[in-house]
């Protein structure tokens, strides 16, 4: 699913910004994409922490074989020992199991999050044990499709605001916020264009 602001927000953000207006007419007809359940997204953030895209895969399809149905239920319903033999870490197995328990509880409900500002939606999710701010902010901008989304610490957004406005001089983070305020409402989308810079390839979460 493409956001239905998209081209709203690109035309807006291209008449307002010449860095962005180029990336925008180089990367048009490619588009921001949601896909999947929040709980397997959130459930794959976490199995991809701290290794490689190849490793992650990997596990992945280990923890697909060993759960099929990648439920909070399906997932409770496996051992930390089981879990591990997918190839989770014993930490990574305890965070499984959290997120896990906090959707099967209702501590995290996906129809509230809707009422919920960003600010409050990362705040839920922070509350997940192995799931931080920028694993949020992923979320927010991947799966939930939020248009106003800055994710200060990733460091791909550090470093294309450095090549392209700073002569390759990664710019303090107050820099940053004052390049963000001049991108509002539409900083996911300011991101994610200057994310192609750097890699072509959308990323799909």
């Amino acid at each position: 699913m493409t956001p239905l602001y998209w081209q709203q927000a690109s035309a807006e953000l291209a008449l307002a910004d010449p860095v962005l207006a180029s990336l925008i007419e180089r990367f048009a007809g490619v588009a921001l994409v949601s896909r999947g359940d929040p709980f397997v997204t959130l459930l794959r953030s976490i199995v991809g922490q701290q290794i490689s895209v190849k490793a992650a895969d990997s596990v992945w399809a280990r923890l697909q074989a060993a759960v099929p149905e990648l439920t909070p239920d399906g997932v409770l319903g496996s051992t930390g020992d089981g879990l591990r033999g997918c190839g989770l870490s014993a930490r990574k197995a305890e965070y499984v199991i959290d997120l896990a328990r906090h959707f099967a509880s209702g501590q995290i409900d996906a129809e509230q999050w809707s009422r919920m500002d960003d600010g409050e939606l990362v705040a839920e999710l922070t509350r997940v044990r192995g799931i931080g701010v920028w694993t949020a902010e992923m979320f927010l901008i991947f799966n939930q499709l939020r248009p106003d989304v800055l994710p200060l610490d990733d460091l791909g957004l550090q470093r294309a605001v450095a090549i392209h406005y700073h002569a390759g001089e990664r710019p303090p983070r107050r820099v940053l916020v004052e390049h963000g305020e001049r991108w509002r409402p539409w900083r996911s989308v300011a991101t994610w264009y200057l994310w192609r810079s750097l890699d072509p390839l959308p990323v799909e979460y």
